[in-house]
């Protein structure tokens, strides 16, 4: 009788898909939310790409006199760049462009010095022996999308950086 039960049991297969449905789960989840964490980590990092051009485009921008050769830029330009850049708004105070985006301390505004040789060049490089070029840069850190389940990383940040020439437009 216990052997009839034994190859009646080892014979059915009618609880085979669920039991197939158990082990496959957990991993299902997982790369479900790893695709979702994944994306979420592209978007942040296009998000800062684009923050930092805008930081770039807005300094470059400015007038030549807000610029002198060989490493300085006026404060106030510096500090604008910084507010458009995390938060796309000149004025400080703004909404942050990401989550963990704090503070503007994060974006950094650099000035280098190219020397004009061997030519005379005329529209709005003429008579200038040096041209400024602006670069913003950014460190952001990155929020993941499950901080409140415990899932957060302090050492991975978001990295960008962007250089324009000074047009002084």
């Amino acid at each position: 009788m216990i052997r009839i039960f034994l190859y009646r049991l080892l014979r059915c297969n009618r609880a085979g898909a669920a039991a197939e449905m158990v082990l496959v789960t957990p991993f299902l989840i997982i790369l479900m939310f790893g695709s979702f964490e994944l994306g979420n980590y592209f978007l942040s990092e296009h998000v800062v790409a684009k923050a930092v051009r805008d930081g770039a485009r807005y300094a470059s921008r400015q007038p030549f006199t807000n610029f002198t050769c060989p490493s300085s830029v006026n404060s106030t330009i510096v500090t604008n760049t910084q507010n458009l850049t995390r938060t796309g708004q000149v004025a400080s105070g703004g909404t942050a462009r990401l989550v963990g985006w704090t503070t503007p301390a994060t974006v950094s505004v650099t000035m280098s010095c190219t020397t004009i040789t061997g030519g005379n060049y005329s529209g709005i490089y003429k008579g200038m022996t040096n041209v400024p070029k602006v670069k913003v840069s950014a460190i952001v850190p990155y929020s993941s999308l499950f901080n409140n389940l415990g899932f957060t990383s302090r050492t991975l940040n978001l990295v960008s950086e962007s250089e324009a020439t000074v047009q002084g437009i």
